[in-house]
């Protein structure tokens, strides 16, 4: 063999060696990507065919005064292209009624689905049904059955519709658990969108825990599977034909679908339809506290290395923790073996609570935490009391034994004694104590936290204050502790309690 035959050998061994490296490199990867069919996701023809039967549209009525009268009622304002625009072109063609405001019928759809055939129980979205003279629910297979009012939930926008089960056979479906969907989850819609019935559509979880300033529960599941209108109160199942979701609200500019779709979680709005079903309206737990965020200037304030949970502001007189139990000043980080990672989480778990139910509660005051015994009462009977009271805690009635003091100077502030004179000057009720702030000084820190005066100075710290030189006392010993910010607990002149931190440098 020659040299250049040897050459050639060796050059050979090492270009295959190197080529059995490479591959040997790629041929376990870190990352195993999933396989997709190239027409999409398999078909959802058995599942849709299982599910329609339950799926019902709803149509009501409603009588208002004519379209030239006060409270007209507008022609819908359909997407360019409608195919039924010529329909309510005929609707509402001399219709105008009575110009002094006479009579005529509005009606409206949506969709909804059947929870239970032996009872004859339909859910759909409250705004679908409101104010309705008339509702009737429409079956897939053309029968159509009038429908009473169970009840309904305008904080979630829940409604409970009771039909005769014995005038046709009914077919239900039954809620899932939506914790256990996941972003990218496949789901399936089924409505009545602009009066078509029978509608299916497909899409993806496309994120949860969304929060639209719909309610004081927001937490809606976000879809992209296409949602319109006339789609609300339908339901968003899962793989398995499981209800984990009530469709409810869209964002779109022209009323069409662009993807952006919401629905009800069914751990949410399940148990809100058992309550409705059972007493006719909801009763949903209470702690009787006033929230309001925990800033990262607070959390640097109380001494916590994050902020999270929902900081007590204010606490109702004779609600539940009305004893002392929590207080203004607290944080609220788990209820009931739940995290609170944000304050609009607090709200949420606490209305899923039980009436009546005792409950342990972790929270942090000046620092430390520990945990409180409470038992809750009920939102509905809390919010009247709420609304007839001024939200004050029980404070620090000291303030009228404090030898009177000239004004001081702090953090941006002129702040004096609370006394008749000044309590008149600025119309503060009589069971608001501490220090009143008699000016702001303009580009100051405490003109950037929108202080005002006529404010009551409660707490520093969350340690009381009753004179000018409490306030300046407080202030100089955070600033020797280091402090960067000064937690204040504010009262306006009603009672309404609030937290601020102003910056000290």
């Amino acid at each position: 063999m020659t040299s250049n035959t040897l050459l050639d050998a060796a050059r050979r061994t090492l270009v295959a060696g190197a080529a059995a490296l490479v591959l040997g490199a790629v041929a376990v990867p870190s990352f195993v990507a999933p396989t997709f069919a190239a027409d999409g996701p398999a078909s959802v023809a058995d599942l849709a065919q299982g599910v329609l039967g339950a799926v019902v549209n709803i149509s009501t009525s409603q009588t208002v005064k004519g379209t030239e009268g006060p409270g007209a009622v507008p022609m819908p304002q359909l997407p360019e292209g409608s195919p039924f625009q010529d329909f309510f072109d005929d609707f509402f063609k001399n219709r105008g009624g009575e110009k002094d405001g006479g009579s005529q019928k509005v009606q409206s759809l949506g969709s909804g689905f059947v929870i239970d055939a032996e009872q004859g129980i339909v859910v759909t979205n409250n705004h679908v049904i409101a104010d309705a003279d008339d509702i009737e629910v429409n079956f897939s297979d053309g029968v159509t059955l009038k429908a009473t009012l169970v009840g309904t939930d305008t904080k979630t926008d829940v409604a409970v519709l009771k039909v005769d089960p014995k005038g046709h056979k009914l077919t239900a479906v039954k809620f899932g658990d939506s914790t256990k969907m996941r972003v990218g989850d496949w789901v399936m819609a089924v409505g009545n969108p602009f009066g078509l019935g029978g509608t299916v559509t497909v899409g993806i979880v496309s994120a949860r825990n969304r929060d639209i300033n719909s309610g004081p529960y927001d937490d809606f599941i976000q879809t992209d599977a296409a949602i319109n209108r006339g789609n609300s109160g339908g339901p968003l199942f899962n793989s398995a034909g499981e209800v984990i979701g009530m469709n409810t609200a869209i964002i779109s500019p022209s009323g069409g679908s662009i993807g952006i779709g919401f629905s009800i979680p069914s751990q949410l709005a399940s148990g809100v339809v058992e309550q409705l079903r059972q007493y006719g309206e909801t009763r949903r737990g209470w702690l009787g506290v006033r929230i309001q965020p925990v800033t990262d200037d607070i959390a640097e304030s109380l001494g916590m290395a994050t902020a999270k949970g929902a900081l007590v502001a204010g606490v109702i007189k004779g609600g539940p923790v009305d004893n002392g139990t929590i207080q203004a000043g607290d944080v609220i980080i788990k209820f009931d073996g739940k995290d609170i990672h944000e304050m609009r989480d607090l709200p949420r778990v606490v209305a899923e609570s039980p009436v009546g139910k005792a409950v342990d509660v972790l929270i942090v005051r000046k620092g430390v935490e520990q945990t409180v015994k409470v038992t809750l009462g009920r939102l509905e009977d809390g919010e009247k009391l709420a609304s007839g009271e001024n939200g004050n805690t029980d404070q620090d009635k000291g303030a009228d034994k404090a030898p009177a003091v000239s004004t001081a100077s702090v953090l941006g502030m002129t702040v004096g004694e609370l006394n008749d004179e000044t309590r008149k000057k600025f119309s503060i009720a009589g069971d608001v104590s501490g220090v009143v702030i008699t000016d702001v000084a303009k580009d100051s820190a405490a003109a950037e936290r929108g202080i005002q005066p006529g404010e009551v100075i409660t707490e520093i710290a969350q340690e009381s204050v009753a004179t000018p030189k409490d306030v300046m006392e407080r202030i100089g010993a955070l600033k020797e502790q280091g402090r960067k910010n000064a937690l204040l607990m504010l009262a306006s002149k009603t009672g309404e309690l609030r937290f601020v931190t102003i910056r000290m440098d």
